[in-house]
């Protein structure tokens, strides 16, 4: 770890916020880091930003698409022409300083994309959310890491609006496409010429928030230095990426997943992506046979949906796809290899890694395992001792690379890291050859169509419905989405159990919190399980299997 006093020396100036190097968690809890790998190493003071458009300078990329859309086609020299401008915007007209956290709201479009790189290149540190969480999430995340500057798309201000209302601290506000003096209107008069701040290798630079099992979101720290170590890994040991490659996918820039899949990796070695707003199993193949896509980035749910429709499309264009953000189903493996002739990439990350860390392809696939750790890292399994186990035996996947558990403080960091390693919240197994295979979850953690979704708070939205009592929420098993959301109900004396209320709390749930956490299936209780001093005992609900009571929907969000 560098030192925070030493980076505070270096940076010396009335003009920086050291905010997130204050609050980094003490040395001795950080997780060991390798940077052995050739390609892993890089120089003390670079910013990121530069390793990923700086060939746009080269005659070789400057005419070259970097991001492709429906609406817009950006060669690599108009990206790094778009992002300067954003920057002059940023340090210009809204004060931004280097280290300032700068939150970012919108879908997957390039204007966001744009942004994400402009507020990196002037030294500041990137704060991606979610599009669909409401004021109150976003607020959480403002207090948390003294956001002060935000940008977001015009379509999505209500609830920013709402939210900024609340947060005084968050300062500045901006939309682009849409409003008066956007951010479009404001960079037609910037230069197109910006030089980088002077960033280190370990200088925050991205936020990535995350909700634990008790619904209180943990802020993850990630350093200029893991921005090129996470595409100098996977991408370039598993994908094999090629400068010809056409990246597009499904995930959102919020999520690391989408954020390395569909932008950085891409512009790491100087192919171009696809970036849509909004996208079905069946506009995604539409748009892979369009744009001629070579790399897509989905969850399993989208591609056991995709394999229905795939036969009757020519996708011969795709060379790999890659499977993320929750378990891989062996028949959904299947059933995309039967449609396409494709082996799909199984991967696991984490957004305190940062990306894929455990992976395999080709020939080195095999079904029902994850794959082997990504070159660059190391795995193994511990027992509830923090002892290595034997091939065999199911336990606590412990990972460890140039990538880590780095908590705002943030107590759990002590949970996270356990001499040296990082312990990502998976039970898995390793077989004899080294193959991880996925167990379960080791946390309350509910994964839903690739969505990570905290059980408690779910619950706290659906406590606030009038005719709710009690109330726990679990992840069931479920072909389609992985899991769904499960809540079981107790109501207030006089309520009375039927599909109407079903689908009131629902819609309810729907307006408090993020619409894809709401409780896909209820079952009403008379009671809840609990210990003799009153605590859930979710274990059994898990056991517990569905009765007449249970009233389930399962429609699409």
């Amino acid at each position: 770890m560098a030192d925070i006093s030493a980076h505070q020396a270096l940076h010396q100036t009335a003009h920086l916020d050291t905010f997130t190097h204050a609050h980094l968690p003490p040395a001795e809890l950080w997780p060991e880091r390798n940077f052995a790998l050739p390609e892993l190493q890089y120089p003390e003071q670079f910013n990121c930003v530069d390793a990923f458009l700086d060939k746009a300078l080269d005659t070789q990329f400057a005419n070259k698409p970097a991001i492709l859309s429906t609406e817009l086609r950006w060669t690599y020299a108009e990206l790094l022409t778009q992002v300067n401008r954003i920057a002059h915007v940023l340090t210009q007209e809204l004060g931004v300083l280097p280290g300032n956290r700068v939150l970012l709201r919108g879908t997957n479009h390039a204007m966001l994309a744009a942004s994400f790189l402009a507020v990196l290149k002037v030294g500041a540190v990137a704060v991606p959310t979610m599009p669909l969480l409401r004021a109150k999430e976003l607020g959480v995340m403002i207090d948390k890491a003294r956001i002060s500057h935000a940008i977001c798309d015009f379509h999505l201000k209500a609830e920013m609006e709402e939210a900024q209302a609340m947060h005084p601290e968050l300062r500045q506000l901006i939309f682009y496409r849409g409003g008066e003096h956007s951010l479009e209107s404001r960079m037609a008069t910037m230069p197109a010429e910006f030089t980088s701040f002077a960033s280190y290798a370990d200088d925050v630079c991205l936020i990535g928030f995350t909700s634990g099992t008790t619904g209180t979101p943990k802020a993850t720290m990630h350093f200029h230095r893991d921005m090129l170590a996470i595409c100098d890994c996977f991408p370039r040991s598993v994908l094999n990426v090629r400068e010809s490659d056409i990246f597009i996918g499904t995930p959102p820039l919020a999520f690391t997943f989408g954020l390395g899949g569909l932008l950085l990796f891409p512009l790491r070695y100087g192919a171009t992506t696809v970036l849509s707003e909004k996208l079905t199993p069946e506009t995604l193949l539409q748009a892979i046979m369009r744009y001629q896509a070579t790399v897509c980035f989905t969850a399993p749910t989208f591609y056991r949906q995709m394999a229905l429709l795939a036969k009757d499309m020519d996708l011969r264009c795709l060379r790999e796809t890659v499977s993320a953000g929750e378990m891989l189903p062996i028949s959904t493996r299947q059933a995309w290899q039967e449609a396409t002739g494709l082996r799909m990439i199984d991967g696991i990350g984490a957004t305190e890694m940062l990306h894929i860390f455990i992976s395999a392809a080709g020939d080195e696939v095999r079904p029902g395992a994850t794959g082997k750790p990504v070159r660059g890292y190391q795995a193994c399994i511990l027992d509830a001792d923090g002892q290595e186990v034997p091939p065999g035996v199911v336990g606590r996947l412990a990972v460890k690379g140039p990538t880590g558990c780095r908590y705002l403080a943030d107590e759990r960091q002590r949970n996270y890291v356990y001499q040296g390693w990082n312990l990502t919240g998976d039970a898995y197994e390793m077989d004899g050859d080294g193959y991880f295979y996925y167990r379960a979850r080791t946390d309350d953690m509910i994964i839903s169509a690739g969505y990570n979704i905290a059980g408690p708070e779910v619950e706290d939205a659906i406590l606030l419905h009038p005719a709710v009592a009690e109330c726990a929420v679990i992840g069931v098993a479920d072909e389609q989405r992985g899991q769904l959301v499960k809540a079981f109900i107790v109501l207030r004396a006089g309520q009375e159990a039927s599909e109407q209320l079903v689908k009131a709390i629902q819609e309810f749930v729907k307006q408090s919190i993020a619409p894809y956490k709401y409780p896909r299936a209820i079952e009403f209780r008379a009671s809840l399980p609990r210990t003799e001093t009153g605590k859930l005992q979710r274990f059994r609900l898990r056991e517990t299997p569905a009765t007449i009571l249970s009233a389930a929907l399962q429609s699409g969000l």
